[in-house]
């Protein structure tokens, strides 16, 4: 697959490409990058919910081209069996991963146009879905931009920068969400420094974020989780910028677990603390943080590490995969509109609520 950007030194997470979906699978780096093909339903549900393909945006992005993967051997059917078949598929591949709202977003959307489509023939209803399929990468790469531009002035010449798991170029098709203001701030000429989180039990801020930022040149400190509080004590840190798998319609969010500390530490220490998503990522049919479902993972990723036993045999194990931060923890939302500050859930109703 071709570079996702010259300045940024990396391939592309997805591609569309021949009628074929072709992945980055993220489970291999650092140390390899593996192209992986993904010809049926089955292989794209496998590749989101084992993480080969994550990050809110790039699955909403790889289950809008995935569900036309799954359609292509439908295309000879009759246009009812089609539409039929198309409901089924894309409620399947919904049920890969329950946090992310992008995922269930985009099969949405995607399920709209089929709704609103004339077409009688099945192949011109597929080549339909494909044209919306490649709308939505599009403005996936155009939203990452924007975040970027309205992030960066937060970022100020010496500064200190906190990011948590990878909410990168990796997790999006684009500059990523919270990473998109630290590209632009430092192709602006701005100098700073980056301090990623490891993020444990999966380590996407060391194997994925570190890997990235250094790819892109950028001037990156890799820390355990434990030793945020401690830089951000010190005064390293002047502000955090994070992602969010799902936004409430009040301003509480889910993001990878761990992110709640981050936001109890930074407003003890009057650290601005944001929070840098899509319109997408927001869930206005959803109140508050307690009626996000939390994804709950296996055993073996938090007494595994890389393959390698590191807890007794058999001991209990709690893995929720994302945590809940409440909206009072959080200083502003970096959008694709702008830097939204409270109160959360009028702002988002004014600006997102006929497109969310």
């Amino acid at each position: 697959m071709v570079s996702l950007s010259p300045f940024l030194n990396l391939p592309a997470t997805l591609a569309w490409e021949d009628d074929c979906l072709r992945i980055l699978d993220q489970t291999r780096l650092p140390q390899a990058t593996v192209i992986e093909n993904l010809t049926d339903a089955h292989a794209v549900w496998r590749a989101i919910h084992e993480l080969r393909v994550r990050g809110a945006p790039a699955i909403g992005v790889a289950a809008a081209y995935g569900l036309c993967v799954a359609m292509q051997d439908a295309r000879d059917l009759p246009i009812e069996a089609f539409r039929e078949a198309l409901e089924e598929r894309a409620a399947y591949l919904d049920s890969a991963r329950p946090t992310a709202v992008n995922l269930s977003w985009s099969l949405k959307r995607m399920l709209r146009v089929a709704e609103r489509s004339t077409a009688r023939d099945a192949s011109l209803l597929y080549r339909e879905l494909v044209d919306e399929a490649v709308r939505i990468h599009g403005e996936d790469q155009a939203l990452c931009e924007q975040i970027g531009r309205h992030g960066m002035t937060l970022i100020a010449p010496g500064s200190g920068v906190l990011t948590h798991c990878n909410a990168g170029a990796l997790a999006t098709t684009g500059l990523g969400t919270a990473t998109a203001p630290i590209y632009l701030a430092q192709r602006a000429g701005v100098a700073f420094h980056v301090y990623a989180d490891e993020t444990r039990p999966l380590l996407q801020g060391a194997r994925l974020t570190a890997y990235e930022l250094q790819q892109a040149g950028v001037d990156v400190t890799l820390i355990t989780d434990g030793m945020a509080a401690s830089m951000i004590a010190e005064k390293r840190v002047d502000v955090v910028i994070v992602g969010a798998d799902r936004v409430a319609a009040n301003g509480d969010f889910a993001n990878k677990i761990g992110t709640l500390s981050l936001a109890i530490v930074a407003r003890y220490f009057k650290v601005p603390f944001y929070v840098a998503c899509p319109s997408s990522t927001l869930d206005l049919q959803t109140p508050d943080g307690s009626a996000i479902v939390i994804e709950e993972r296996r055993d073996d990723e938090v007494t595994h590490v890389g393959g390698q036993p590191v807890a007794p045999e058999g001991v209990k194990v709690r893995n929720p995969a994302f945590d809940v931060t409440p909206h009072d923890l959080v200083t502003g939302y970096i959008t694709e509109r702008g830097i939204i500050a409270a109160p959360f859930d009028t702002q988002f109703a004014t600006l997102f609520g006929e497109t969310t």
